[in-house]
This record gives structure tokens, sequence and C-alpha cells, in this order.
């Protein structure tokens, strides 16, 4: 949704009861709020933030502009969760609120130092020309909620770097505080620079130097980018957004990409033997993929279920975006793996044998095989005119495809109603979560995912296998 940028920027305590009223009441409205995926209580979500671990519990902010479901003054808004299932909200929020910030509280990262979790993010700056200045700065927040913000600007603007210079994510390795942060130079490429902790004070930055991962500097900018170290491999997550697709095959607007690599040399801003780039999502939306690392080493990724630049149904009720299910991440043959978090089974209610439905309230999980050598077609969102979200599985060939031409509010049409990835020749497992106007698809264990949106009308909800052998289970979801 474009608005007048004087609207979007509009400061929060400019905002009436009464304008906040009438946007709640629009939301209301709406008649495809999830149920178990996170969403925003107000406006924009868009990117994960300082998804973490401290004082027993997981912490995860997401990026939020309150006021509409458009891009404008952003803020942070923080939820807990002792499972990675549920997450409830606190009230605590990091407002654009100082000189550093005074244009929003754009991504960044967050890790326990001593007492308290340290929150690393870009401060969006603009001056009464609108020249922008982004600051990499920070915040201390205490057990109890408390968010006191640092006075000081921890890394200016690079040199080499244009104005898109953003999104800094800390991680701790071979026990000291490093951090990545996003950029754009003046060539319009991508890169990505690297800093250490002085001392191992996170108050104190040194630049090592842009990071070698093997890049091309085809993309003109790098958005998000997270170094998580999966079975103590370092695996780099990045949104490069404007990838040449002879590079990376991909449709979506701006793709989720990742590469596993063998070693981070740390002295050179070396990534040691990375693999080439892989998509992380196959589906139609999947963002800004944040990570991080469990003290035992676990790695723990929660995304975006939506993309920039993109204009969503649910912003005529004044909101959009909602949060992925938190994935585990594994690395089995080179490849990377992501699971839905075990506790996911905690919200099953009933099971059954699947089978063709003509209604479902749309919240619901199916575990299905499909033999080898095989194709086989599922409906899902399905009308009583054989229509809705195809999901065709062709083990023969080794693909699968998604389709949502056929169901719902029709959205992002320039980018195409279909997408496709690549299967291994054999029986295909897949693990599918529908939450009224989500899905995500797990295939083989985690081995290719694909997320996205449906937005189907209230006579959209059956479930018909079209052709072909597909068996498995039914389960039913609480909220």
């Amino acid at each position: 949704m474009n608005l007048p940028t004087a609207i979007r920027y509009k400061a929060y305590d400019k905002w009436t009861p009464e304008e906040i009223a009438h946007i709640k009441e629009n939301m209301a409205k709406s008649p495809w709020h999830a149920t178990y995926h996170l969403e925003p209580k107000m406006g924009l979500l868009n990117d994960p933030n300082g998804f973490s671990y401290f004082d027993g519990k997981f912490h995860l902010f997401y990026q939020n502009f309150p006021f509409a479901a458009s891009h404008g003054l952003k803020q942070w808004v923080h939820t807990t969760s002792t499972d990675l299932v549920h997450f409830e909200e606190t009230g605590v929020e990091l407002k654009p609120d100082t000189p550093l910030d005074s244009h929003g509280a754009y991504s960044g990262s967050a890790y326990q130092v001593d007492d308290k979790l340290f929150l690393f993010y870009t401060g969006n700056v603009r001056d009464d020309n609108w020249v922008r200045t982004p600051l990499q700065i920070g915040a201390f927040m205490n057990k109890d909620g408390k968010i006191e913000k640092i006075k000081e600007v921890l890394i200016e603007p690079a040199s080499d770097a244009t104005e898109h210079f953003r999104d800094p994510q800390i991680f701790k390795h071979e026990g000291n505080f490093y951090a990545i942060v996003g950029a754009q130079n003046h060539n319009k490429q991508g890169f990505i620079k690297l800093y250490r902790a002085l001392d191992n004070n996170v108050l104190t930055w040194e630049e090592i130097g842009n990071l070698d991962f093997a890049g091309t500097g085809s993309e003109y900018m790098i958005e998000c980018p997270n170094l998580v170290f999966v079975n103590e491999q370092p695996v780099l997550l990045y949104s490069p957004q404007g990838l040449d697709k002879a590079e990376l095959a991909y449709d979506n607007i701006y793709p989720n990409t990742y590469k596993i690599c063998q070693a981070l040399d740390t002295k050179t801003a070396k990534l040691i033997d990375p693999s080439p780039i892989f998509n992380l999502d196959y589906g139609f939306e999947a963002y800004a993929t944040q990570a991080f690392n469990m003290p035992d080493g676990t790695a723990y990724a929660v995304s975006w279920i939506g993309l920039p630049d993109v204009d969503y149904p649910t912003d005529q009720y004044d909101y959009q975006g909602a949060m992925s299910l938190v994935k585990e991440l594994t690395i089995k043959d080179g490849k990377l793996y992501q699971n839905p978090v075990s506790a996911m089974t905690s919200l099953r209610q009933s099971q059954e044998a699947l089978s063709n439905k003509e209604k479902t309230d749309n919240t619901y999980e199916l575990e299905i095989l499909i033999p080898e050598n095989s194709q086989a077609e599922l409906l899902l969102f399905a009308d009583q005119d054989g229509k809705g979200f195809t999901i065709t599985f062709d083990t023969h060939k080794g693909e699968v495809v998604i389709d949502r031409s056929q169901v719902g509010q029709q959205y992002a049409l320039e980018f195409g109603t279909s997408r496709s990835c690549p299967i291994p020749r054999q029986a295909c497992k897949a693990r599918i979560f529908i939450d009224k106007s989500i899905f995500e698809i797990f295939l083989n264990d985690g081995e290719q995912v694909l997320t996205g949106r449906i937005f189907p009308t209230a006579q959209q909800s059956g479930i018909q296998v079209k052709s072909g052998q597909i068996t498995g289970t039914y389960y039913q979801l609480k909220g």
C-alpha cells in the first residue's frame, strides 16, 4: 500500500485514539487471520529481528509499522516463547524515538551479554532534504523488558557503501563477538561487511573487511545477511536484491538464499569453500530469514512470510505480513534441511486418514506419501467446482509444482502464479501446514521448503486428491 510520506512518517504520538480504533476495527473484519502463525496486532509485520535465547525464554521481535499495511516509521515489537510455537507479545517495543533512529528502527539482531539482551540494529536517519544516513546502533534489554538505548553510534556508515548499509547480525565465533552488515557499494553491487568487537566489548567495533563468500556482485543490494553454524559449518543466509537469474533461477521479486561453507577465517574475512548459491525457499513468499545458535549449537530460523514492494489482499484491512513457523536447521549430504520444531505436534487435536473433504476450517496439517515413479495431484483450498490450490508431485520426473491461479484473491500476478522445485526421483514425503491464508510445505524431511499465501473465499476450504496415489494423515490443529 503506497501512502504519502507525511503519513508513513507521522510521529506515533500524533495518531489519535480515533484513528487507532478505526485501524483495529478494520483489521477485525479480515477473514484471513492466521491462528498459529504470528501476525501483527496492527499494521505491517515484516522482518524477524532479535531472534535469540535469553533468561530461559526465546525472544523474537518483528519489525512493524503499526498504522497501515505500508512501510513507514518502523519499530520492533517484542514477543517471547517457551516452545518456539506459541509467541506472546509482551508490550515491550523498541521505538524510533531518538536522534539515532529518528526515521525508523530498522532490522537487526540480539545476543545475551552478561545479564542483559543486547539489541543491535540500524537506525534510519534522514535530514531535511530526505537524505538517509544509516547508523548501526544498539540497546540493552533487562530481564524485566526495560530497554536502555546506547547513546553512541556503534558502527558508522561505511565509506565504500551507499546509504544502503543495514541489518547488523551479531554472532559469537571461537569466543569472540563478530557482526556482519548488508550493504551496497558505489557501483550499485551488493556486499557484506565483517566486524569484530574489540576485547569482546559490544560497544566497540572494528572493521575486518568485506566478507569473501565467492559472491558475483550481480545483485544491487544484500539485505539481512546471517551467519549461523550448522553442525559447526558456517551457513550464510541472505536476501540478494536484483540477483541475476542466470546465477540462480527464481521467480519472486527478490530471492531468499543460502550458501554452505566449510569454515570462517575471521582474520581475512573469508568463508572457506562456499557452496553454490541455493534457494532457501521455493514458494511465493519467504524473505529476510533470521537464524541463531543456541548455547548447545542447535540452529533455529524464522522467516517473514511476505516480500518487499508487493501489495497483498490484506492491505484493504490495514495489515500485512506473518512469521513462518520456526525451523530447526541441519545439514545432510551437503544440503541444508529445514524442519518445523518438534513442539509443533502439540497443536494436533485429532487425526484421521487422508481423504477428500468438502469443507475444513483451513487450519490443519497433512503428512503424506507419494510413491516413486508416479504422478499425483492434490487440491487444497478446494471449492465444489474442483478449483483450488494445486500441488503436483512427479516422482518420475523429480519435481513438485504448486499453482495458486485458481484460488482466492489474485495478486502479484507479474511474478507468476506457479512455482516448482526439484526433488529426488524416489518416493516423496510431504508435511503441509495450512493456516487460513498461509501454507508451508516441507518435502522429504525438510530437504526443500515452499512457503506462501492464499487468500481464499469462504467456499474454498476443501481437500481433494485429484489424481494419483497419495496416502497419509490429516491432523486438525488448534490455534
